[in-house]
């Protein structure tokens, strides 16, 4: 422990006015080089901020300007494996196999274990009761949305919760900064017995995604900085705050910039301090404004430790793991916003590269495309390659000029380079959904009718498309179910392009040529959590089960009690056949949580041993496929 709690170090300083100097980082990466002291990696940060500090602040929410080169910087459903008596289970819903993501659920097929409104909870699949509780944040539990995701290995899980007080110990005598999101907390818990917290691990910033292969778990986490400028004042003119903001940056030190994180074990702190200058990076261009940062934990270690950070000055927003490779991609989407124009509106989507294959992530390469990512499953790598589907031109449906591409990227030293590419995807719509499958690709745009692309990606310098499908409403998400078939989940629309409802799709992609839909089910008014959230869909091959949640708007009029209905959150399972859809039956849970407080709607399902559980806030039902007859309900109290 006192070893990893060294990392907050630095390494000798040079002379104050010795040039600007970095070392690359071993296999380099858009000239991303490390500080060769925190003396010089204070300068080079302040001269950053200064160039791109405005009258109003410093990063996304102000005037922020990148720093270039010319400014003086150098120039992201398996079988359990175990024991035979293990049952069968499905796990989370994932982009790739092997390669866990965090969800508010998590099942190794002995035990189910959940986390909503501060309390991690765990239930016996077997006797169908609830086992365990352990309020984590008792300020949440009344408040829905309050919620944070799991991550499970063997009797360890890890909670990660976006967003947490500031313990007082890890930031002496200081407030946040305006500006700033708060701060990142892990909480390790032992599941052996009754659970019991054994680590806690805080860190400024917020929780961007996470992934797990084994045992390790990285943790992706973006922070800003914790400078506080003066408050605007109409009588000065921009010139004026702006000099009043440098002011600032030229009195700032690394601990307004670099994360700070604590340590705790079950009871006390065991460690605090910064993140390392030996252990950050920046690349030949940045505004100082934000970082991103990979950790990474043992899940079987005893104690969490300092979390092995790596950090870089960029800004992310999607992560994408193949469990070799880690990207972490930035599609600028504050500045879509706030250009005055349709070409200043196309900046591209910056993509870092990071080898996870073992031990401490190490920076590979960069690179960056046109346009900007609809999600993770927008990026998927392949025989060394990476493909990345964008949508360049007006996301905000202020024109005509968008289209959508897919990009094939491969690392070439330090630069992730640009070896193929097919465009005109879609003139004038956006994409909403994209699937990866081996050398294929599958992409949905959308604005009055739907657009499904299929193209063939197999020689990567030349990919093209092979076939395209135009029917009413879209697939928001896109799920491969073998011998050349394709569910897409989204939402019906009329020919003008009005949504009405939940849509399941059926596609029949064997002939890339030919995509066609062969099978259509329509729930009229329906919105399904599984079109923004994957993790929310379910498809149990045994069975050929695809179970979503399903939302519809109820009837607001009183009843003969005085009540008023409640919309319906249940779920839809559908079996499917060689051509068709056949419905296998709804859940619905109690309207309402135990102690008669707001409305909780079905949030996943997962399988366990041939019985089908649901999960709510308010509690877990186990349902029998034959008939979906309900078979225990475990209201979690």
């Amino acid at each position: 422990m006192a070893a990893a709690l060294a990392l907050g170090g630095c390494t000798a300083s040079p002379p104050a006015d010795q040039p600007p100097t970095g070392r690359p980082v071993p296999a380099g990466g858009l000239r991303l080089v490390a500080f060769d002291s925190c003396d010089e990696a204070l300068r080079q940060i302040r001269a950053a901020a200064r160039a791109a500090v405005g009258p109003w602040g410093l990063g996304p929410n102000h005037d922020m300007l990148r720093f270039s080169a010319e400014s003086g910087v150098d120039g992201g459903a398996a079988k359990a494996a175990g024991p035979a008596s293990t049952p069968d289970f499905s796990g989370t819903n994932v982009h790739e196999a092997g390669v866990d993501e965090p969800d508010l659920v998590k099942t190794d097929g002995r035990r189910i274990v959940t986390y909503g409104r501060g309390v991690l909870s765990v239930v016996d699949p077997v006797t169908r009761r609830q086992t365990a509780r352990l309020a984590l944040d008792p300020a949440a539990e009344r408040f829905s949305g309050q919620e944070g995701n799991l991550l499970l290995h063997g009797d360890r899980a890890l909670v990660l919760l976006r967003a947490g007080t500031v313990p007082k110990s890890a930031v002496p005598g200081r407030r946040p900064a305006p500006g700033m999101v708060g701060q990142a907390r892990l909480v390790l818990v032992d599941l052996a017995a009754a659970p019991r917290v054994v680590g806690e691990y805080w860190i400024d910033g917020r929780m961007v995604d996470a992934r797990q292969v084994g045992a390790t778990a990285r943790i992706v986490i973006s922070s800003g900085h914790r400078l506080e400028f003066p408050q605007p004042s109409g009588k000065r003119t921009d010139a004026q705050r702006t000099a009043a903001n440098r002011a600032v940056v030229d009195k700032a030190t690394l601990d307004d910039w670099l994360p700070r994180y604590e340590v705790r074990d079950s009871v006390r702190t065991v460690g605090s301090g910064r993140v390392g200058c030996d252990r950050v990076s920046r690349p030949a261009g940045f505004s100082a404004a934000s970082m991103l940062t990979v950790l990474s934990f043992d899940l079987a270690a005893p104690a969490l430790g300092a979390g092995d950070p790596v950090t870089v000055f960029a800004d992310g927003d999607t992560v994408y793991s193949n469990g070799q490779r880690l990207y972490i991609a930035n599609d600028q989407r504050w500045r879509a916003w706030r250009a005055p124009s349709p070409a200043a509106r196309d900046d591209g989507t910056e993509i870092y590269q990071f080898d996870t294959a073992a031990g401490t992530p190490r920076y590979v390469a960069a690179g960056s495309v046109p346009g900007w990512l609809i999600n993770q499953y927008a990026l998927s790598e392949w025989d060394g390659h990476l493909r990345v589907a964008t949508t360049i031109g007006d996301r905000w449906g202020r024109g005509n000029a968008s289209q959508s591409g897919v990009y094939v990227l491969r690392a070439d030293g330090p630069t992730l380079k640009r070896v193929g590419a097919v465009t005109g995807l879609g003139k004038g719509e956006r994409i909403h959904a994209v699937r990866f499958i081996g050398g294929s690709g599958y992409v949905v745009t959308f604005r009055e009718t739907d657009p499904l692309y299929s193209v063939d990606l197999r020689d990567p310098a030349k990919p093209r498309v092979t076939g395209e499908l135009k029917i009413n409403g879209y697939s928001a998400y896109l799920h491969p179910a073998g011998d050349g078939r394709l569910i897409g989940v989204g939402q019906d629309a009329t020919d003008r392009g009005r949504v009405t409802g939940t849509q399941v799709s059926l596609f029949d992609v064997a002939d890339p040529a030919r995509p066609t839909r062969i099978a259509q089910h329509h729930v009229a008014g329906g919105w399904s959590e599984a079109e923004h959230d994957p993790h929310a869909f379910l498809y149990w091959p045994p069975e050929r089960l695809m179970v979503i949640p399903v939302r519809q708007p109820g009837v607001d009029t009183d009843r003969p009690d005085g009540t008023k209905r409640q919309p319906s959150g249940g779920v839809l399972a559908l079996r499917l056949g060689d051509k068709s859809f056949t419905v296998a039956g709804a859940v619905d849970h109690p309207g309402s949580l135990a102690d008669g407080g707001e409305w909780a709607p079905i949030r996943r399902s997962l399988m366990i041993d041939g019985v089908l559980w649901t999960v709510s806030d308010a509690g877990l039902k186990a349902t029998a496929l034959a008939g979906m007859t309900s078979l225990a309900w475990v209201p979690l109290a």
